[in-house]
């Protein structure tokens, strides 16, 4: 699974700081009942435009990764939590949301690595997305 999020109308004091994004970082792995086998790298980022400047980290945990980038002075920020093991996107979606004050968020989840899934699990797989496909028809 790869949670893709777009958050809109954040906090920019909270997007700025990088203590704030290193603390999301260090304690949302056990918040989604990941393992975090890393600490948090977390970088301060000002670039040639001027409003883009912002915070960017991530953590390697046992299942993937989880990154962030913030645009503080556009309250927007990027969350990406890929994993190997199936999450409660939903919740996932709600602890980012909450931490950092999203008033709109975009996500999708993306099904990635299917073609490694256990044989029996993939038929299954493929079946629930070819149904979902001929309903779109």
């Amino acid at each position: 699974m790869h949670l893709v999020i777009d958050g809109h109308g954040c906090d920019p004091e909270l997007l700025s700081d990088t203590e704030v994004v290193r603390e999301f970082l260090d304690k949302y792995p056990d918040a989604i009942s990941m393992t975090k086998i890393m600490t948090p790298h977390v970088q301060m980022y000002n670039g040639p435009v001027p409003e883009d400047w912002g915070v960017s980290g991530f953590v390697i945990i046992a299942e993937s990764h989880i990154s962030v980038h913030t645009f503080p002075d556009r309250g927007y920020l990027n969350v990406d939590v890929f994993s190997c093991k199936e999450f409660d996107s939903a919740l996932a979606e709600a602890e980012i949301k909450s931490y950092f004050g999203i008033q709109s968020i975009d996500s999708r989840v993306i099904d990635r690595g299917l073609e490694h899934l256990d044989p029996v699990d993939a038929v299954e797989v493929v079946s629930g997305e070819r149904e979902a496909v001929q309903q779109r028809l």
